[in-house]
Parts: C-alpha cells; structure tokens; sequence
C-alpha cells in the first residue's frame, strides 16, 4: 500500500513519465526525474545506516556488496511491483505500448521517485520505515542465497558444481529508440532457456537474466 501523502502533488509527479507531459501538460510541473535523484539518494542513506547497524562485524566489502544488492534495478523493481505502481504510472500511449509499465528500469526509477517525494512530504524516518517495509527485508534472501554476489559469476558457479556446460547469453528482443533502448536477454543453461531479464544495457539484462535463473537452479 501507498503511504497517504499530505502534498498529493509530489504523488502525481513521483509517477509521472517524461513521456507523458506532452499528452498532459496539466497533469505535473515537471517528470518524476529530480525526484528520482533525490529518493536515490535517501534510499542509500537509509540502506547504508541500516546495514552499519545490523550487521557490526562485517567488514566494509561485504556491506557494500549487500547494500549494491539491496538498492540494484531489479530489487526495486520488484519493491515497485509489489506496490502496483507500473498500473499508477502516467505515461505517453507510445511509451505503455512499448512495455513501459512492465520496464524493470522504469519501475526501479518510480520506486526512487516515490522516496524522494515521500521525502519531501513527510522526512526522512517515513522514509526508513518504507524502506524497512518494502526493501529491506528481502536481505535475509539475499545473504542466504549469495545474491549479493555478481549474479552473472554466482550462476556459473552453481552451474559448474552441477558439472552442467558454462550458462550462455543471447539477446532476445530490443525495443525503443536509440536514446532509451530496452534489451531483452535469454540465459541458457546446458542448452535450455533459464531465465529472461530485461534492461536499459545488453549487461543490466544479462544481470538480471542471470538472476532469474539462479533461483530456477536453485530449485532443481
């Protein structure tokens, strides 16, 4: 659920898309972007006094890893789905057609916003305790499953363990324009498909194809 914001403005701008301010310019002053700076900002804040406190005898490269793994597209984007946000977002038509409100990237951009603009509307401890709520607990599964490791190495790993062949990368889809490409990626471990993941770099979608196919391996 949404937190009550007492400035509904900042709400709207937080789910507002570039795309849509020409098809609705009364709709925000402005995109969700400065406040995507902003919440990034708090969220790692946030993240990083989190993690000093709850874990005192981890050196510094280990919370780094944990945090990386904490604040990454995909972990928010799964933060942004459980919240509904890509069905709240206002976007151009062109841009809903393309995918946009199933867009890891995109959605991983409006978590972000919204925790600049709950920021701003209610201060930093609403902001802990969002993050708490919807983030921050995903890093018991994190720490128990390596998924702060590079997802990429820790998939070949399992899989060599498995004595199976080295995990393959083949680019299944791009879409957008040249300026804000979309790539989807297929891993394909001992010649099956395993995982897809979709990012803004042929190297966020490999991450974030790996990723998925971890936990399918992981399962077997």
């Amino acid at each position: 659920m949404l937190p009550t914001f007492t400035n509904q403005q900042l709400l709207t701008t937080a789910l507002t898309h570039r795309s849509a301010l020409n098809e609705n310019p009364g709709l925000s002053p402005e995109s969700n972007e400065r406040l995507e700076f902003l919440g990034d900002a708090v969220l790692e804040l946030v993240t990083t006094e989190y993690l000093f406190t709850t874990y005192p005898d981890e050196p510094e490269g280990e919370l780094t890893a944990y945090r990386s793994a904490l604040v990454k597209t995909t972990t928010l984007a799964q933060a942004a789905t459980g919240l509904k946000l890509g069905s709240m977002l206002h976007m151009s038509k062109g841009e809903e057609t393309t995918g946009g409100r199933e867009s890891i990237g995109l959605l991983a951009n409006t978590m972000e916003a919204l925790i600049g603009a709950l920021y701003l509307d209610q201060g930093y401890n609403a902001c802990v305790s969002f993050i708490q709520e919807h983030v921050l607990w995903r890093i018991d599964e994190i720490i128990n499953k390596k998924l702060y490791k590079d997802p990429k190495s820790n998939l070949q790993e399992v899989v060599q363990a498995e004595g199976l062949e080295t995990p393959t990368y083949e680019v299944l889809k791009e879409t957008g324009p040249d300026h804000d490409k979309q790539f989807i990626v297929g891993v394909y471990v001992d010649g099956e498909l395993t995982g897809k993941g979709t990012g803004k770099s042929k190297q966020e979608a490999q991450r974030s194809a790996a990723t998925k196919a971890l936990s399918v391996v992981q399962k077997r």
